[in-house]
């Protein structure tokens, strides 16, 4: 990120306005509410049903359970994928830092290349000529060879 910025941080411009919660967050936000309702809802409704055995508070626990923990998770599924997010931050481009200007004479000078070295090659002696030397062989050659070879035939 420094990089792509020149070496400065980003400063973002503050969104004008009001902060809002984009919608998308708001219905993740939502989802997750109905989810830890069905975790209260759903032991309590079931706690009623066996101190009252009254039909009713079974039925509330078992409609508690499928709307809570299924639609609090199709909730958040459908707001991360289908409502609009937060809008982006706009950049401002930093004005406080110009990198210093160089003279003439020294701009025509500078380059990306170290100076040259005090030790120039010219004090090493020549590589020798290696030419004359032979290759080694290679296995695949030698076995080649070998398979060329016919074996005699002893009767």
């Amino acid at each position: 990120m420094l990089l792509a910025n020149g070496g400065m941080l980003p400063q973002y411009l503050p969104l004008e306005g009001e902060q809002k919660v984009s919608p998308r967050k708001k219905g993740v936000k939502q989802g997750a509410l109905i989810f830890l309702l069905g975790v209260l809802l759903v032991p309590a409704f079931g706690v009623l049903y066996g101190w009252t055995d009254v039909n009713l508070f079974g039925f509330f626990a078992a409609l508690a359970a499928v709307l809570c923990f299924i639609g609090g998770p199709l909730r958040m599924l459908f707001a991360a994928l289908f409502e609009e997010g937060a809008p982006t931050r706009q950049f401002i481009a930093p004005s406080s830092y110009a990198p210093p200007s160089l003279p003439p004479q020294l701009a025509a000078r500078v380059s990306a290349l170290p100076p040259d070295s005090v030790n120039h090659a010219s004090q090493w002696r020549p590589r020798p000529q290696t030419a004359e030397i032979m290759p080694p062989s290679s296995v695949t050659d030698h076995t080649t060879r070998l398979l060329d070879k016919s074996e005699p035939d002893t009767d």
